[in-house]
């Protein structure tokens, strides 16, 4: 009888320490997939980093992550798996399930950390910037209900040239901006046939400046935001240079708004010492770069269409990242390359396109992408009234985007791959 107490008195003990647990389950699944976008300065609504942040919306994060629609991950991970990923596993929603139905129990000492890195406040890179470009002023987005597309003049200089490990963009407003490009270039004021009055910081007339003919000028590298993106890194020896004196073009595509309100974005940069061997090259597909879409991008109302865009590559590349965009009539998207020995190297695929949620996807490998290899991307758009995101009721025809009059009505199709040429044995090499 005394055994029977002793194991009777014991029992609860022994069942609740088979539940998950914050410390020993919980912590590390959320630091890892989650904190890296749910923290301050981030497009995230809240904050996930503690017990209670995660505790007191328990139910909403069972919910969302059992249903799968956190964290946010529209890549096809069975056609191309990249180094990016957000994905739970099976065991890890489970953890997440059975821990929220058994109360949400903190559990004893310090909560294991995750492998998603140390979260700094306001960046997703894991530390504080080393230079931080950004426009003089907040820009009034007035609440009119129209679209802006403006480019910013931003000119720095730095005591002697850095190699960039990392660029990530933030803004104090994520919901008023549809896109942001940034391109940097070894210019300065009123050089390359530039003619910017010292005043002027805001080109509300790009194209009064020459901004748009000198996009490609002297330009070091080229990158952006899209909704749904965190940041770009480059490892080791591989990454681009930036000068020590200069300029940042900032393209700001803001969203329509009906209350009035400032925007002030920023461009972070973050260095490295190790001399960059490797330098990274971008190359544009589709809308406004490289490769004719065929058939011309006119979507027709009340149609489900295709359509593709290819190059020919001139010589091996290896590519770190894949950057898909379209627009609001996007319904899917692939891209794969055909080498000339008929080989497929898949690059990416997106079943269900999602505007909100977009990436820069980080391949686990380098991938090799022969001379006389061709690059397609095939995209498919929805303008029928039973997507529910056509801006239009009842729908109507859709043409291209024009870079110097951008609409999200319009549409786009782009890919950029980010690249460096091939060296033996990059197939091995891991990002």
């Amino acid at each position: 009888m005394k055994k029977l107490w002793i194991v009777l008195l014991f029992l609860p003990q022994a069942l609740s320490a088979q539940h998950p647990t914050w410390s020993k389950d919980i912590a590390a699944i959320v630091q890892t997939h989650c904190a890296v976008c749910h923290h301050k300065g981030t497009a995230a609504p809240f904050d996930l980093l503690t017990y209670e942040d995660v505790a007191k919306r328990a139910a909403n994060v069972k919910r969302v992550v059992t249903s799968r629609y956190m964290p946010p991950w529209k890549a096809d991970p069975h056609y191309v798996s990249f180094a990016n990923e957000r994905i739970l596993t099976a065991g890890e929603i489970k953890a997440i399930a059975d821990w929220v139905d058994a109360g949400a129990p903190k559990g004893n000492g310090e909560a294991s950390g995750g492998t998603g890195g140390t979260i700094v406040e306001n960046t997703r890179f894991g530390r504080k910037p080393d230079l931080v470009l950004t426009t003089k002023n907040s820009y009034l987005v007035k609440g009119d209900n129209q679209e802006r597309f403006l480019v910013f003049w931003v000119p720095y200089e730095i005591p002697e040239e850095q190699n960039v490990e990392a660029i990530e963009f933030s803004a104090n407003n994520y919901k008023l901006i549809h896109h942001v490009n940034f391109g940097f270039h070894a210019m300065f004021r009123n050089s390359g046939g530039l003619q910017i009055p010292d005043s002027v910081d805001l080109l509300n007339d790009a194209a009064k400046y020459g901004v748009f003919n000198l996009i490609s000028e002297k330009l070091v590298y080229y990158s952006g935001w899209l909704p749904g993106a965190t940041y770009e890194s480059y490892p080791g020896n591989m990454g681009w240079v930036l000068p020590k004196r200069g300029m940042m073009l900032l393209y700001m595509h803001y969203a329509p708004s009906p209350l009035d309100q400032e925007v002030k974005g920023e461009v972070r940069l973050f260095f490295k010492q190790q001399p960059i061997e490797r330098p990274i090259t971008v190359v544009n597909i589709g809308t406004g770069g490289k490769g004719d879409i065929d058939p011309p991008l006119v979507i027709p109302a009340g149609e489900v269409k295709t359509f593709k865009a290819t190059i020919v590559t001139r010589s091996d590349q290896s590519v770190l990242f894949a950057w898909p965009h379209m627009h609001l009539l996007g319904k899917s998207f692939k891209a794969y390359a055909i080498s000339p020995a008929k080989d497929t190297i898949r690059l990416i695929s997106i079943p269900s396109w999602d505007f909100s949620w977009q990436d820069v996807y980080k391949y686990r490998k380098l991938v090799k992408i022969p001379a006389g290899s061709l690059v397609t991307v095939e995209a498919t758009y929805d303008n029928t009234a039973d997507n529910p995101r056509n801006p239009f009721n009842p729908p109507r025809n859709v043409e291209s985007a024009h870079n110097l009059i951008m609409k999200t009505t319009d549409e786009m199709l782009n890919l950029l791959l980010i690249y460096l040429p091939y060296q033996a044995g990059d197939e091995n090499v891991t990002l």
